[in-house]
C-alpha cells in the first residue's frame, strides 16, 4: 500500500503511467501527470496548495515538494529535481534541473531549460530567465546555458522516465539473498538507457 492521503476530501491524482515509490508521501492536492517518476521518501504536501507534476518530470529521493495557498507549486515538463532538494510555492520551468539538495523558495520562477547547482538557494521571488546556470547560496545567474549542456540534461531525464517505465514494469519488495549467485548478473544500458 502506498503513502497516499487525502485531506478535507481533496484525494491526489497519479496518472496510470507514473510511478510512485512506495516510500513517497503524497497528501491533498497533488497532481501526477504521466511518466512521472516519484523517488523514495520524496513528500508532496498539498495540505496548503496544489502541487503539480507535470508529464515526464522527476523528483528523486528524500526531496520535499510543499506550498502555500497563495501559489501553486509546478514542475513543468520533463523537469529534474534532484536528490534532497526542497520545492516550496515555486514554478520549475520546461526541462528544468534543480540539484541536489537545492532549495527554491515561494514565488520563484525558474525559466526553461535551466539548471539550478547543487546546493543552490533561490530567494523567494526571484526570477531566472530561461537558459540560465545558477548557483550559490543565494543563487545568482552565472551564464547562459548552449544546448549541447541542455540535451545533456535531458538524456538524464530520459533516464528517470525509463525508470519509472523499469520499475512500473519489474520492481517488486523481495527478501534478500544471504549472498551473491554465481555469475551475478549486472544493469547494462539496454535496460537503463532510454527507449527511442
Amino acid at each position: 500500500m502506498q503513502n497516499i492521503y487525502s485531506i478535507d476530501g481533496i484525494i491526489p491524482v497519479v496518472h496510470p503511467t507514473a510511478y510512485i515509490h512506495p516510500t513517497a508521501v503524497l497528501i491533498g492536492d497533488v497532481i501526477i501527470g504521466p511518466g512521472v517518476y516519484v523517488g523514495p521518501l520524496a513528500s508532496l504536501r498539498g495540505d496548503y496548495g496544489r502541487i503539480e507534476m507535470k508529464a515526464g518530470s522527476n523528483v528523486q529521493d528524500g526531496c520535499v515538494i510543499h506550498g502555500t495557498y497563495r501559489q501553486d507549486t509546478v514542475v513543468h515538463e520533463d523537469g529534474h529535481i534532484g536528490h534532497a532538494a526542497v520545492l516550496h510555492g515555486c514554478t520549475i520551468g520546461v526541462n528544468v534541473l534543480v540539484g541536489m539538495n537545492a532549495v527554491v523558495m515561494d514565488h520563484a520562477d525558474v525559466g526553461a531549460n535551466s539548471i539550478i547547482g547543487a546546493q543552490a538557494f533561490v530567494k523567494k521571488g526571484m526570477q531566472i530567465p530561461p537558459y540560465s546556470l545558477v548557483t550559490g547560496a543565494p543563487a545568482q545567474i552565472i551564464r547562459q546555458l548552449d544546448q549541447a549542456t541542455i540535451d545533456r540534461k535531458h538524456f538524464g531525464t530520459r533516464l528517470y522516465q525509463r525508470l519509472a517505465q523499469r520499475c512500473l514494469q519489474s520492481m517488486e519488495q523481495v527478501e534478500p539473498l544471504t549472498a551473491p549467485e554465481p555469475d551475478r548478473r549486472r544493469l547494462t544500458t539496454d535496460m537503463i538507457f532510454p527507449l527511442e
